[in-house]
């Protein structure tokens, strides 16, 4: 048997073979129909359909995750012995991310890149990792190493397209996203590539009209997808002055679909976060969002979500923001099992603690600290994951705090020249129109 790329599986039965392609396509192309694969959980005891498994539960990003993905890891190390080379090195790769020994899952996945370049779950599980630590090099390394043999894949093309933008390379990002979307219009990571790549060239208006006209093929998305497609035509609302707009698009399309899942916590956070910064009053939002947030202060799952959990929490004015930063900087103080553990720990340490003291400290009005504090983290934030415009949040964050404690001249320098690099932004023209003013500066003379 193959699936649907034409790898070889090895299932107990042929009739499995239609949920392992549901996990394969609705994995690459973001689709909700994905999880039909844990249909298999208790029919088919192969090595890759029990991996499949596991690899859904990690995915809740959670302190659960691993814990209910071991027995269906334990289950395809199990029956690794009937499987394909390609398949024990798969089960391997997601064996370790349960384990906890990210650089080892990704040693395998770049090697399966190499070795069998058409396993496109593997490149983009790949990608997935090194996202989460900041290596955008590494991400596009990965894609261009299976690109040749998926060429006639538009997810391939996609997930190139996200490796070329996080790189900043931004020609051949939009040339690889208009290459998915000429062979599949519907492709949802093209979309959000193209998205990503208007937003930081300051191409507002077309990034706002290319999403409006995308949005009618985001149907049957998994919630992560379809809410953050949304929250990217939701920035460009608030760049371009329509901070009620992207109000509405919050309530309507970014916030309300799988409350309880970290994707569309962060999304709701940062959106909120964002509008605040842009003037809007958010009402009581704040409290719903927290509502969520408060049983995640024992994850120290990835910091960058850890650290959106602690400003939403704080705005809410919860007191679980206190025992978040508590957790969080013990994680950075735990003991490391391995090199790859240390490297981690450092990165929680040094980076996510003062990043998180500095939100804290935004939130509760301490805006001298806030600048201090992620002004040390700032430079380093890369290493936490997330994308560079979901980062951007931090530094919004961090030039609020400037201006609101009078660091007028230091506020200057950040906000004019993001005024050069998105000189459509009516967001950013009045900040500096603000700052201008306080400092005494008529910049028409």
């Amino acid at each position: 048997m193959k699936d649907c790329l034409g790898n070889p599986v090895h299932l107990n039965d042929a009739a499995s073979l239609a949920a392992l392609d549901d996990f394969v396509e609705g994995f690459l192309c973001c689709e909700a129909r994905a999880a039909n694969v844990l249909a298999l959980s208790d029919t088919d005891t192969s090595a890759i359909a029990q991996a499949y498994c596991a690899a859904l539960h990690m995915f809740a990003e959670s302190r659960d995750g691993p814990v209910n993905a071991r027995p269906f890891i334990d289950a395809a190390v199990a029956a690794s012995p009937g499987a394909s080379v390609r398949e024990r090195q798969f089960v391997a790769a997601v064996a370790a991310w349960v384990d906890g020994d990210l650089p080892q899952a990704i040693r395998l996945h770049q090697e399966l890149a190499r070795t069998h370049p058409r396993d496109l779950v593997s490149v983009k599980l790949g990608q997935y990792h090194l996202f989460n630590q900041g290596d955008a090099t590494g991400m596009l390394r990965l894609a261009l190493d299976a690109l040749p043999a998926a060429s006639d894949v538009a997810q391939m093309h996609g997930m190139a397209a996200f490796g070329w933008e996080q790189c900043h390379l931004m020609a051949q990002a939009e040339a690889a996203g208009r290459t998915a979307l000429a062979m599949t219009p519907r492709e949802p990571w093209a979309q959000h590539a193209l998205a990503h790549v208007m937003l930081t060239q300051g191409r507002l208006d077309e990034g706002r009209d290319f999403m409006r006209h995308s949005s009618p093929l985001w149907s049957g998305l998994n919630s992560f997808m379809e809410t953050h497609n949304w929250w990217h035509l939701a920035l460009f609302e608030i760049d371009l002055g329509h901070a009620d707009a992207a109000l509405q698009l919050y309530d309507r399309r970014v916030w309300g679909v799988v409350k309880a899942y970290t994707q569309d916590q962060i999304g709701a956070v940062s959106l909120l976060a964002r509008l605040e910064l842009a003037g809007l009053d958010v009402g009581k939002r704040w409290q719903d969002v927290a509502d969520h947030l408060v049983s995640r202060t024992d994850d120290q799952v990835l910091p960058f979500l850890d650290l959106q959990y602690l400003y939403g929490l704080a705005r809410a004015g919860r007191p679980q923001a206190e025992t978040l930063l508590r957790n969080i900087e013990a994680r950075g103080r735990a003991q490391p099992r391995s090199a790859g553990a240390s490297a981690i720990a450092q990165v929680w340490r040094e980076v996510a603690a003062p990043a998180a003291r500095g939100l804290l400290a935004h939130a509760r009005g301490r805006h001298a600290q806030a600048v201090e504090e992620l002004g040390q983290a700032l430079p380093r934030l890369l290493q936490i994951g997330g994308s560079h415009a979901q980062r951007d949040l931090f530094e919004q964050i961090h030039l609020d705090a400037m201006m609101q404690c009078g660091q007028w001249s230091a506020a200057q320098q950040l906000v004019q020249q993001r005024c050069n690099a998105q000189p459509q932004s009516v967001r950013l023209q009045r900040q500096a129109a603000r700052v201008y003013s306080v400092l005494g500066i008529d910049t028409a003379a």
